[in-house]
């Protein structure tokens, strides 16, 4: 009797045992968790991050009557609701979401415009986790001004010199982050609204933004819109970051001659496909040899005028701000990679350092930023004005001397600082006894 009721025991708990191994095999388990949901309108695209737990499986279709973009994602479920997205000034009026075939989740967004969308994953960093990116670029929209429809030659009677203001990161992109969650992204678009509002009151000089808001544009896309602008200067700005919080001190940095390397092979090997332009000659027409030397040439000269103006603008921040290093240092910054336009980086400071932190987060510390890059560019091309340019007439009326029309916001202490001249020199060539001036009053600028 013992000997039965063991085996109907036995009997029992390998059934159990069964039962379980089939209902673990069974039940589904969940997949991923969509975390959050953030949105970024750019100039000329909607950018939508779904944050996730782990990577997905996903697909997205366009439906139409009435116009909707779907987004799939396998075994998936969304923690939170999405009713706080800022659809406002974007092609989405709404956005749904449900669940289908059980376990997937499936995200519509209802649209009032016509897009061309596109989507890819991002897998996780040390920063980040994993991610899902959907872009939705607007139909037949430009985010070029119209001056980056002009030509060279409409542009050549006294133009401007376009300066092309990089602020660094954006959008999901938030870059070092600093004290009490200071974001690298919102003080070097500070920075860089104040660079443009200088440039814009100083004649001879015109600024365009590659971006102006909190969205993000890739590294080779800033690069792009340099070159739609025919900027004659890039300059980037970030704010540097390291493990240590004692690391201090404001940089320069231009390409460095390995990355010019690199990127000249890079636009060799392309031509024939891209047709790009190295300091406005088209290289697919050319054999390899006179390509090699043109692009060589073209490098060179962009990296000194890099290296020169970079000197200068390093020189003025040195002036009330500590540097962490002496002299223009070379890097191969994925963003100064323009063979044709001369391009510089400009680290405001380390944000990882509290004291720093606190100063960039000043507005009066980012003017003073923002002047000291002003000064140098200003200073810089007066003395090196491009052909065909304002500033380029401005030097060569010699029969006057050099001249310069007067700006909202301009003082003679500034204007002898970009001419290099003596402030004293500069109120005695033109009569002057006090430190008056009024908008429209042209100057005469005595040899430095």
């Amino acid at each position: 009797m013992a000997s039965g009721r063991n085996k109907q025991d036995s009997s029992a708990i390998r059934a159990w045992v069964l039962l379980c191994l089939i209902l673990s095999i069974t039940v589904p388990v969940h997949g991923a968790d969509v975390l959050d949901v953030r949105l970024w309108r750019a100039p000329d695209h909607t950018r939508v991050v779904f944050d996730l737990s782990e990577p997905i499986s996903h697909s997205i279709f366009e439906l139409s009557n009435p116009r909707r973009l779907v987004v799939d994602m396998a075994d998936a479920r969304l923690i939170n609701a999405l009713t706080n997205l800022p659809l406002e000034n974007t092609p989405v009026a709404r956005v749904r979401s449900g669940v289908r075939e059980g376990n997937d989740l499936r995200i519509v967004f209802d649209l009032n415009s016509k897009i061309r969308p596109k989507s890819f994953p991002l897998e996780s960093n040390e920063r980040t986790g994993h991610r899902l990116v959907l872009d939705m670029f607007d139909e037949g929209a430009s985010t070029v001004e119209s001056v980056a429809t002009k030509s060279v030659d409409q542009l050549a009677d006294r133009r401007d010199i376009i300066v092309a203001i990089d602020a660094g990161h954006g959008g999901e992109d938030p870059g070092a982050l600093g004290p009490k969650k200071l974001y690298e992204k919102k003080v070097v678009l500070a920075i860089a609204q104040k660079l443009k509002a200088r440039l814009e009151k100083t004649p001879g000089l015109k600024p365009v933004m590659i971006r102006d808001g909190d969205y993000y544009v890739s590294l080779r896309g800033r690069r792009d819109l340099a070159r739609k602008y025919q900027a004659d200067l890039f300059v980037s700005i970030h704010a540097d970051a390291f493990r240590q919080a004692s690391a201090n001190g404001a940089s320069v940095y231009a390409l460095s001659t390995k990355g010019a390397s690199s990127t000249a092979a890079q636009y060799l090997a392309d031509r024939e496909n891209s047709a790009d332009l190295v300091g406005g000659v088209r290289l697919s027409d050319k054999d390899d040899m006179l390509a090699g030397v043109l692009t060589d040439l073209s490098m060179t000269a962009t990296l000194d005028t890099s290296i020169s103006l970079g000197a200068r603008v390093l020189d003025e921040i040195g002036d009330f701000a500590k540097l962490h290093k002496p002299k223009v240092e070379q890097a191969g910054f994925a963003v100064l990679k323009s063979p044709d336009i001369p391009s510089i980086l400009v680290e405001t400071g380390f944000i990882s350092n509290p004291a720093e932190a606190n100063r960039l987060n000043s507005s009066s510390y980012q003017d003073k930023m923002a002047r000291a890059i002003h000064n140098g560019i200003s200073t810089w091309f007066t003395s090196h004005p491009p052909a065909g340019t304002l500033l380029a007439w401005q030097r060569g009326t010699q029969s006057e001397g050099r001249v310069y029309v007067i700006a909202r916001g301009d003082t003679l202490s500034e204007i002898a600082l970009r001419y290099q001249v003596n402030l004293d020199t500069l109120k005695a060539a033109n009569g002057l006894s006090g430190s008056t001036i009024r908008i429209g009053q042209i100057l005469k600028i005595p040899d430095a």
